[in-house]
């Protein structure tokens, strides 16, 4: 056909239908990411949140533990072909997400605690697991013990102690807010009430 040749409109059509076919082979031919963060973005999407099925007696709260944490992320990643290790490293629990493909990895890593009491150090090591895992997957979580840990714990002060920073109080030596620093009895409590 010709230039010149004006063109009927069933005839447009239909050369705009065929090159629309030729843009959407196009757009199919187009490669697709599948770098290590891309496949962590799948696998974040399906990941979701972890129960908390674990109790923490000592601070009355729930957690996700390490097994449940596990169970709800070593699928996901292997579907998208990455694989998670843990290993030990120089004194350091190091989390790594590998991608088989490549062999590019991201990690999280934490210095263990100079623990000689080997309970004491497989306590630690799940802990830092955990953390790790938590963190290089920015998983919610619950802050299990954190943020009790974080907490001051006000010492018990001696009544003989007590005694002796009253008067210092009541020279004008200290003062008497720097009592509320400790874990006072009711009738220390009430004594700084007649001050």
């Amino acid at each position: 056909m010709s230039t010149e040749e004006k063109l009927s409109f069933e005839d447009y059509l239909e050369i705009s239908k065929q090159n629309a076919v030729k843009e959407v082979d196009n757009l199919i031919d187009l490669p697709k990411p599948n770098g290590i963060y891309h496949k962590l973005h799948l696998a974040k999407q399906e990941i979701g949140k972890v129960t908390k099925g674990s109790n923490n007696p000592f601070f009355k709260s729930k957690y996700a533990d390490l097994n449940a944490i596990l169970e709800a992320t070593e699928p996901i990643l292997l579907k998208y072909g990455l694989i998670l290790l843990q290993p030990i490293l120089e004194g350091c629990v190091c989390t790594q997400i590998i991608d088989i493909e490549n062999g590019n990895k991201i990690e999280s890593i934490l210095k263990l605690p100079e623990i000689t009491d080997p309970q004491k150090l497989i306590a630690s090591i799940t802990y830092y697991r955990r953390g790790t895992l938590q963190s290089l997957l920015s998983m919610q979580a619950v802050d299990d013990d954190g943020n009790e840990a974080a907490k001051v714990v006000k010492q018990p002060i001696s009544n003989e102690r007590f005694e002796k920073a009253i008067i210092a109080v009541n020279d004008g030596k200290a003062k008497k807010e720097d009592l509320f620093k400790f874990e006072l009895t009711d009738l220390q409590k009430s004594a700084l009430k007649l001050l």
